[in-house]
């Protein structure tokens, strides 16, 4: 059976609701207390239940040096009334822009301190949580900060996170992606989303609503406004939907099992401000057990370079830990025949890899989007041949095993070391491995 999650955002979307729909939905929160502590960036929750038009939901607040997160208008009024405080937007999506200052702005920020992405990439880097929830959590603020400088027409790194907004940002974004693992589904399913409507205040002045950011970040994504005259979707919470959600629809076919509430911090008059998250199993004809992954694909024309350097290219790829690398010839303009370059990457891997293929060929650009992919849940055993191990790869679906083959590079080395014939050494072990199957 497929579990899935389908979150219904007919009250937009935030980091703050997502976690609490996770907690109502039956996610431990010692563990997003215990993730936080972990974290070590001067916050802490506090979770707590409350009434949004009738319905009872919970509630997660981020404390960030003692300071609460607050609902942007709530904040811009509260500065406005006392003629300072801490610029701290809502890193979790208040602010569109985050209070980052790019480099060489003409203006000098309130506060002259800020995380880069790379920081905050590195603190999660850090953080005793499994690599999944990493990866997760990590691509998640690289939509945010790709958001924000293409809006800006800056470089990504010039993004920065002001202190508090932050930290805010951080316990957001690393709860959802460590309470994301820990609901167990195979796949998030998102509703389309109430954006809202009217203008919202920012430190650059006022912006109809969505927030720029969350229009970038919800490309491709089927939205509508109620009517409702509040910024509903966060920035953040936008960057949350495009990183886990597999795919919008109506509401799934499923057989199901529990639900959440999680309330946001306005209570609106006749309307329920929260999130549904609705768990079950996936019912369907056909049922396949697979996982679902965020990747990036990397892609670039050559034309004029050496085709032995472009082995010798794809080959560094893999070694720098590309998931996939291979060419296809391409008929280029002019008729001049090249080679189409992709390269398959983990997203925190990107940036990394696009610098490699810039210094190693003579393309000047390299084109980059996103994609998700399901694999084939996969493990690794030993079988022993006449001239040793090899590890032989399995694929399985529905705990049905569907494919199996001998490692290529194994292989490869008891060949030469043993002067035997590369295909005797795959034959064995497929032999091998299909007898100890069978026994």
């Amino acid at each position: 059976m497929m579990r899935i999650a389908y979150l219904e955002c007919f009250s937009g979307m935030s980091g703050d609701m997502f976690l609490g729909a996770l907690v109502d939905a039956g996610v431990p929160v010692k563990l997003l207390e215990e993730t936080v502590t972990a974290l070590d960036v001067g916050a802490r929750l506090e979770v707590s239940r409350v009434d949004r038009s009738g319905i009872a939901a919970s509630k997660v607040d981020v404390y960030a040096h003692g300071e609460k997160d607050l609902p942007r208008e709530v904040y811009w009024e509260q500065r406005g009334q006392h003629g300072q405080g801490h610029e701290h937007g809502d890193a979790h999506g208040h602010s569109d822009d985050h209070q980052h200052e790019p480099s060489g702005a003409g203006t000098a920020p309130e506060h002259s301190h800020g995380r880069s992405l790379s920081e905050i990439k590195r603190i999660i880097s850090a953080a005793p949580i499994s690599e999944g929830a990493k990866r997760n959590a990590i691509a998640i603020f690289e939509s945010l900060g790709a958001a924000e400088a293409k809006i800006h027409n800056t470089d990504i790194e010039a993004v920065h996170f002001h202190e508090v907004g932050a930290v805010d940002a951080i316990v957001d974004i690393v709860c959802a992606a460590v309470g994301f693992e820990a609901l167990g589904v195979d796949e998030l399913i998102c509703s389309p989303l109430n954006v809202g409507g009217g203008t919202v205040k920012c430190a650059h002045g006022d912006f109809p609503v969505p927030a720029p950011a969350t229009v970038e970040l919800l490309k491709g994504a089927p939205v509508y406004s109620s009517g409702i005259q509040a910024e509903l979707v966060t920035p953040t919470g936008a960057a949350i939907v495009k990183t886990l959600a597999a795919r919008f629809s109506a509401f799934p076919e499923m057989k199901i099992q529990k639900s959440g509430y999680g309330a946001g911090t306005r209570n609106l008059p006749g309307h329920a401000n929260v999130v549904r998250l609705t768990i079950g199993e996936a019912q369907s004809s056909v049922e396949t057990n697979t996982s679902q992954e965020t990747i990036t694909v990397l892609e670039s024309n050559l034309d004029d370079l050496n085709p032995q350097v472009v082995g010798y290219v794809m080959d560094r790829l893999l070694e720098e830990g590309a998931l996939d690398a291979f060419c296809l010839p391409v008929q280029m303009k002019k008729n001049r025949p090249g080679a189409l370059l992709t390269v398959l990457c983990r997203p925190e891997d990107a940036a990394r890899l696009t610098h490699l293929v810039f210094a190693e060929t003579t393309t000047l650009g390299v084109r980059q989007r996103e994609e998700r992919r399901r694999v084939l849940a996969r493990r690794w055993i030993n079988v022993e041949t006449p001239w040793g191990e090899v590890r032989m790869k399995i694929a399985s679906m529905n705990g049905t095993i569907t494919t199996y083959a001998p490692e290529y590079e194994d292989c490869r080395k008891i060949a030469a070391q043993h002067h035997v014939p590369l295909k005797s050494v795959m034959q064995e072990a497929v032999k091998t491995y299909v007898h100890n199957l069978k026994g």
